[in-house]
């Protein structure tokens, strides 16, 4: 035996069944929604946020349609309003919460007795933002509610195939979110910079609260068509608004070709992130920075 080979030493008295990784995770997730409870303020913040992101473009709608805008635009706005503030939330909550959850531990100093544990290391990822996605879902219900109720109501063309839509986003978010964490462990404060640009960066070139034909043509074609997340706003928001896709009304991909990349997206991303989030972590783990603060 090559006497610089690493001797795997076991698991001692862990079992690593699949109902001991179930209860393992509901472990990790209840301890996540325990630290949230005991900030309740915070929770209401949160909550009022949204809110007060929702009345801020909806007086921006008001303000930038008129008598000469065709009654139709001025209708489907506030659906492009609303359902792009829900795929906005669960990527900027997915963004913000995996990589500062890790960055938390660095903090406490918890993170390397956490990862010398034989506790699973997906399930552990996961588990961070498993309350933070119940909240949002229950923030995105509230909100579509309250716009619907403002506007008239907003239209809910096939429900259930725009909620497959967002669980493959969703999926896909936890890919970006995983590689984010990896991001996190290696450039650690520094990260909030990055993720502030990506959340930037994502709300005006994915369009998510205006329709793609408001952006510049050259900006759409050399940008917003290579970035995957904007095959996930544009086929959720559409499918329950009941129309065509804009980029394939556009002209810049076909609607089996849009189909495509959404599922393709919820179901590499995650693994891909994954695996370039435990590089990251072996290497620091490596070197002997994983824990430092």
């Amino acid at each position: 035996m090559n006497a610089g080979a690493t001797v795997h030493r076991g698991f001692g008295l862990a079992r690593s069944t699949w109902a001991e990784r179930v209860r393992t995770f509901w472990s990790m997730s209840w301890k996540t929604i325990l630290e949230f409870s005991r900030y309740p303020i915070a929770f209401v913040a949160l909550f009022a946020q949204v809110f007060l992101i929702m009345g801020m473009f909806l007086l921006a709608t008001v303000s930038f349609t008129g008598p000469s805008t065709p009654p139709e635009a001025a209708a489907a706005l506030p659906a492009f309003l609303a359902y792009g503030l829900v795929m906005n939330l669960f990527l900027g909550f997915t963004l913000w919460e995996i990589g500062f959850s890790i960055r938390e531990e660095q903090v406490r100093g918890t993170l390397e007795s956490l990862y010398l544990s034989p506790a699973n290391k997906f399930a552990n990822l996961v588990s961070r933002i498993f309350a933070i996605l119940l909240w949002t879902a229950v923030m995105t219900v509230a909100a579509v509610v309250v716009v619907g109720t403002v506007v008239g109501g907003l239209p809910t063309e096939r429900p259930l195939f725009a909620f497959l839509v967002l669980a493959l986003s969703i999926s896909g978010f936890l890919g970006i979110g995983f590689a984010f964490a990896g991001v996190t462990v290696k450039l650690k404060e520094t990260a909030q910079f990055l993720v502030g640009f990506l959340q930037f960066f994502f709300l005006i070139f994915c369009a998510q609260f205006f329709p793609f034909a408001a952006l510049p043509q050259p900006v759409v074609q050399f940008v917003s068509v290579w970035i995957p997340v904007s095959y996930d706003v544009d086929l959720f928001r559409t499918t329950l608004m009941g129309i065509q896709p804009e980029l394939v009304s556009l002209g810049y991909v076909s609607y089996q070709m849009e189909l495509i990349i959404v599922a393709l997206f919820g179901v590499l991303s995650p693994i891909l992130g994954y695996a370039f989030y435990r590089f990251i972590e072996r290497r620091a783990r490596r070197e002997g920075t994983l824990g430092e603060y």
